[in-house]
């Protein structure tokens, strides 16, 4: 028959408590609990879009690529043109050309701001720390949104000022200097947040850009070997509505006579940006990550 064994001395209670609860109505937590909001997420984009080197090579490309090419056309015309010969333009258009290729490294900034955390396996740590997909997404194309639109305005607005003074043109109106700084800058904004949603929707930062720069040239390209006759309403469409025609409206420089005018631009490009982007919130919450 065993010997029963004697029982286990007690120990006293921690006096911590692992967790609140009805069990344990006086404990607070050390550690403070702040429901997060908008807020949060914007400053952790934001954190993010200017630590990393890609983007001062980008906009530091852009920023030179628009003021160089700018002032660089300005110049030429200024010292080849006699006098006399431009006055019937104004020298804003000049900036077009600088633009259209600058374009290209927004293009870049915005698809790495979302593809290349996908690249990395990074996002699975943004989408721990913020669950709610959508506000995420959001965040990252309010804070990309500001940068492409301050940079490109501040480059816009130093070409354009440095042009009216190189070239004896006449000069802007009120409506004209509106369109060709502000106007173009949100325009350009808007194509880099579109390739901000294409890079969320194909999560493959040299597919996204490649997608991207197809939809800037192609349509052009296309058209230039469009020779038969009966192809010539889809020839002036694809004209028409492509990005450089749209963007050369913002300078009345359109190359085409008919098409969008004004600021039909802008609206095109708001409405395509908002479809794309409803419908990249909409794969983020049924896709993994």
């Amino acid at each position: 028959m065993s010997t029963p064994q004697p029982p286990m001395p007690q120990t006293a209670a921690p006096n911590w408590q692992a967790a609140p609860g009805p069990a344990h109505p006086t404990y607070t937590s050390p550690i403070p609990v702040v429901r997060t909001n908008l807020g949060h997420a914007l400053a952790s984009e934001w954190t993010k879009i200017r630590s990393v080197r890609s983007t001062m090579w980008t906009l530091g490309v852009f920023v030179l690529l628009v003021v160089g090419i700018g002032l660089a056309a300005a110049a030429l015309v200024a010292a080849n043109t006699d006098e006399g010969n431009v006055s019937d333009e104004t020298a804003l258009g000049f900036g077009f050309f600088g633009l259209l290729l600058g374009s290209i490294c927004i293009i870049t900034l915005g698809v790495l701001t979302t593809a290349s955390e996908y690249g990395t396996g990074m996002i699975r740590t943004t989408m721990t720390a913020c669950p709610s997909r959508g506000r995420v997404l959001t965040a990252k194309a309010i804070v990309f949104f500001a940068v492409a639109f301050v940079v490109t305005l501040a480059s816009a607005v130093l070409v354009a000022l440095a042009d009216v003074a190189m070239v004896d043109a006449r000069e802007p109106s009120g409506g004209e200097w509106l369109k060709g700084t502000v106007g173009v800058s949100v325009y350009i904004a808007l194509l880099g947040l579109l390739s901000l949603v294409v890079g969320s929707i194909i999560r493959h930062s040299a597919g996204a850009i490649t997608i991207m720069i197809g939809v800037l040239l192609a349509p052009l390209v296309i058209a230039m070997f469009m020779f038969s006759e009966s192809l010539r309403g889809l020839q002036q469409a694809l004209i028409e509505y492509s990005i450089p025609n749209q963007l050369s409206v913002f300078y009345t420089q359109s190359l085409t006579e008919s098409g969008p005018t004004g600021w039909d631009p802008l609206w095109i490009m708001l409405g395509v940006t908002a479809a794309v982007f409803a419908g990249a919130l909409a794969l983020l919450e049924k896709r993994d990550v």
